[in-house]
């Protein structure tokens, strides 16, 4: 299952409170995020560290996401999972360990832009916001992401290729659009 939506949506919020609703319904839940599968700096910041074209196609390791989780947790993978791949601050390898998925488990993934990359998700939801609430919750320091979103928003059309759609303009009152 993926979580997508823009940070400024906060997605991983999200992820989390749906941790413990999964494990007391008797399920085995691993949470992994997005930004832990993100390429080595000098990869994402080739053409600057501000480049809405670069932070939309260049900064996810998706072949690294697939490899090393959905792979794994699918019910024909191994179920030996490795949660995170890179730590974008330090900008290394996480050294993290692999852990074992149960058959019948679920992973959990949150990160934004997510959708149009043939990964191989069983359910997406997506957070949707409009572009002036997107504007309006991002940070100043990270406007230059905008036009990243507003390229998602036309090239991928997430509302429609998501299973679940939720309007996140006001995070206290989200709704539901789809299904």
């Amino acid at each position: 299952m993926v979580i997508d939506a823009a940070p400024a949506a906060q997605p991983a919020v999200l992820a989390d409170a749906l941790v413990d609703p999964l494990r007391l319904r008797g399920r085995s839940v691993l949470r992994v995020s997005a930004r832990d599968f993100l390429r080595p700096a000098s990869l994402r910041f080739e053409h600057g560290r501000t480049d809405p074209d670069s932070y939309f196609e260049d900064w996810l390791d998706a072949g690294g996401l697939a490899r090393e989780v959905l792979d794994p947790a699918d019910p024909a993978g191994t179920g030996s999972v490795l949660p995170s791949l890179w730590n974008a601050d330090t900008d290394r390898a996480s050294r993290a360990s692999y852990v074992e998925v149960p058959s019948g488990g679920i992973v959990v993934v949150e990160g934004a832009l997510l959708l149009g990359r043939w990964l191989p998700f069983d359910l997406t939801v997506h957070l949707d916001m409009s572009a002036a609430a997107l504007r309006r919750r991002t940070p100043v320091e990270e406007h230059w992401t905008l036009p990243a979103f507003d390229r998602y928003r036309a090239e991928v059309s997430p509302g429609d290729v998501a299973d679940v759609v939720v309007k996140f303009d006001d995070p206290n009152h989200p709704a539901l659009i789809k299904p």
